[in-house]
Formats: C-alpha cells, structure tokens, sequence
C-alpha cells in the first residue's frame, strides 16, 4: 500500500538562496556597524610615554647654546706705515698695558723727522733772534729817553739861568725867547719819545706774547713729529690675550690697518644666537642662567643685536655674580634666558604629540583605560612644557609620546 508523503514547504526549494541573503546582510550589518564605531588600535605602554595634566607655576623662557667671549675686544691698529722689522709678542701671548707687541722700520719717515728737527731748529734761532732785536730797540729807546732827560735838565738851568740874567739886564728879551723855544722843543720831543717808550713797551709785550705762542707751536709740532718715531712701537693699550695677530717679519703694513686685537680677560660674557620669533620679547636686562654641576650662575642681557640674519639674532650676556671655575674662551654653555614672572597655568610636558597634531588635540585617558582624541589649545611654551588654555583639566591622563606608532585612529587600547 502506497503511504502519502506530506507536501513539502514552499521554502525548501529556495533555502539556499535564503541562507547567502541572510549570511550576505549579516555580513552588510556587520560592516555597518564596524564602520560605524570608533576606530581603535591596541599599543604596549613601553611604547608610549604617559603624563598627569597639572596646575603649577609657569615660567616661560627660551634656552639656547652660548659661547663664552671676552667682556671686550679692542682692534690693534698700526699708528704708522713702516716694515715689520721684530714681532717681539706672539699671538696667544698675556700682555700687561704698555708692553711692546711688534716694532716697525720706516727709513722715510726718519728722514722726514730729521727734517722737521732742522726745520724747528731754524725756527727757534728766527725766534730767538727777534727777541734778541725787541731787547735791543728797547735799550735803545730808553738811553734816547735818558739823554733827552739829560738835556732837558742842562735847558731847564740854562732856562733858569737866562731868566735871572734878563731881569739883572744882562741878557735881553730875544736871548730868553730863544732859550724858552729851546726847552718848550726839547719838552716836546721828550714828550715824543716817552710816548714812543710805551708804545715799545706795549708792541715789545704783544710780541712776546706772538713769540711765545710760535715757540710753543713749534715745540708742539716737534714733539709731534718726534711722537711718530714712538708709533713705530705697536703697544698694549690695556692689558689682556693678544689675538690675530698674523704677520711676518719683513711684510709691509699701512698706517691704520688693523694688526690684531687684544681679547680683555678681567671679565667674561656669553654669546647666544636665538631664533628671531622672540626678537619682540628679548631686551637688556632680562634675567639668565646656566647650570653646572649642580651650581646655578646669574646673568643678564646686557646687549642686544638689531641685525636679524639667516632668521637668528644675538644676544650678548653678563655674569651678574659669580662666574664657573673652568670658564675658558670657546667654552659653551646651555643658557635659560627667563621671558617673564612665574604664573599659575594649567601645564603638560613637552612632548611629540605637539608635532603630530599642531597642539589642536591630544589622547586623554579615560577612567575606563582607552585613549581616546580630545580637542585641547596650546598656549605658552618653553623648552620643558606646554600651558594648556582649554580642553584639560588637573589630573587628566595623557598621551604625551610616540604617536609615530599611534597613527591617526580614534581610541587607543592601552596594553
């Protein structure tokens, strides 16, 4: 007997095609949702370098690489042209002021010497002669004087005499007319002569005084002249390191040619070249300093370039206390120069996040352990830190380096 079999389902025949849509929209959901959530990376913790978001005192300042100059450098220039004829100091060498560095031979210019010595010689001989012929006309002038005084006084009883004459009768009227003529001329010349005594006295003063200015120019001019012979002996000026000082026995040098320079040694400064972004901020007087073995040295400011070359300016720096036991000419030091007061900032450590990101966000780590980006706003800086303006609060959790292996993902997992 035939048994019945029951119809089968509508569906059997296409439960193949049911079972791929089914597998193909799980697969679509999942997609969808994998696209959808968050992006995530897992990374080791000795792969990145973590940091607490604090609230402390910021100071910002600049460091930079400084060379130790001396305080002062002075230009050795030759006073005179000449031959270097003995280098008597080589460079490198101590000097104390007034010691002799180099001595220089110019034949021209002793001949030249020589005849200014004749010259002011000629000189002093014109000027001793004229005061010679003065001395002499004044002489002259008061024995003239002297014996108009002389004849004055034979007239004036020659004048008494005919008076006494004319009254007794012995003599007449003309006779003492004549005599009273003769003494009123005599008067008048001796008038004369003594007015031309004191002009001679008032020339022979005004001349004396001319010679007197002449000589002593003349004396400046020869001392002058005979200084010359002394510039041909290159000095010390002050006392310090003799530096530059490149020359050859024989080798010509120009008068006003620089020949070396003296590095002055009582005191030392730094010299730093910093980028021209703080050229606005850095001024005379800020406050610096350098740290060594622990020990801390002030300085200051005290001079600032106007010339901003290759995007750098420099800055030189004074010690303001002490100065280290090993400082050496050359010598460099890492410098803190300070660009204001401290002030209380939000702060997180330097770090590589800052290149990567633009200081635009940063990876804060949840109470939950993963990272994830938030948007945050760097304001100040220095070599140690940021001050962070918005976006973190104290005791946040960061992500401070290796985002060279973060990537760009959303969360990270931290292992």
């Amino acid at each position: 007997m035939d048994i019945s079999k029951p119809p089968r389902p509508w569906y059997s025949k296409y439960r193949w095609h049911i079972m791929g849509s089914s597998a193909l929209v799980a697969i679509i959901v999942y997609t969808i949702i994998i696209a959808l959530a968050p992006r995530r990376q897992q990374v080791k913790s000795e792969d990145i370098k973590m940091a607490t978001v604090s609230e402390v005192p910021f100071m910002e300042f600049v460091e930079a690489e400084g060379l130790v100059h001396p305080i002062t450098t002075i230009q050795l220039n030759a006073l005179e042209s000449g031959f270097v004829d003995r280098i008597v100091r080589e460079e490198g060498t101590m000097l104390q002021q007034g010691d002799t560095i180099l001595i220089l031979k110019n034949p021209d210019l002793l001949r030249t010497i020589e005849q200014e010595r004749e010259q002011w010689q000629k000189t002093m001989r014109n000027l001793r002669e004229q005061e010679i012929q003065m001395e002499q006309k004044s002489i002259d002038l008061k024995l003239q004087a002297l014996e108009q005084r002389y004849q004055m006084g034979n007239l004036e009883r020659k004048l008494k005499q005919t008076r006494e004459e004319y009254s007794m009768g012995v003599k007449s009227r003309a006779e003492l007319d004549i005599a009273e003529a003769d003494f009123q001329h005599e008067h008048q010349k001796l008038l004369l002569q003594m007015q031309n005594l004191h002009h001679d006295s008032v020339t022979t003063l005004l001349r004396r005084e001319m010679i007197v200015a002449d000589r002593n120019t003349a004396e400046l001019k020869w001392q002058t002249v005979q200084q010359r012979t002394n510039d041909l002996f290159v000095v010390a000026p002050t006392s310090g390191q003799l530096g530059n000082l490149n020359l050859t026995l024989g080798q010509q040098v120009s008068g006003g040619s620089k020949i070396g320079e003296i590095k002055v040694m009582s005191e030392y400064k730094i010299r730093t070249s910093l980028s021209e972004y703080y050229v606005e901020r850095i001024h005379a007087g800020l406050p610096a300093n350098i740290i060594q073995k622990q020990d801390t040295f002030t300085l200051q400011i005290s001079r600032v370039m106007p010339e901003v070359r290759d995007r750098k300016f420099d800055t030189d720096l004074t010690f303001t206390s002490t100065t280290p036991d090993n400082i050496r000419l050359g010598k460099s030091y890492r410098v803190r120069i300070e660009l204001g007061q401290p002030e209380q900032a939000v702060i997180i450590p330097r770090g590589d996040f800052y290149q990567k990101t633009g200081g635009r966000w940063i990876y804060c780590i949840d109470n939950d352990g993963i990272a994830r980006r938030k948007e945050i706003k760097i304001g100040r800086q220095n070599p140690e830190q940021y001050e962070v303006i918005d976006g973190l609060q104290p005791e946040d959790k960061v992500i401070i380096s290796g985002y060279e292996r973060l990537g760009d993902f959303e969360e990270i997992v931290i292992k």
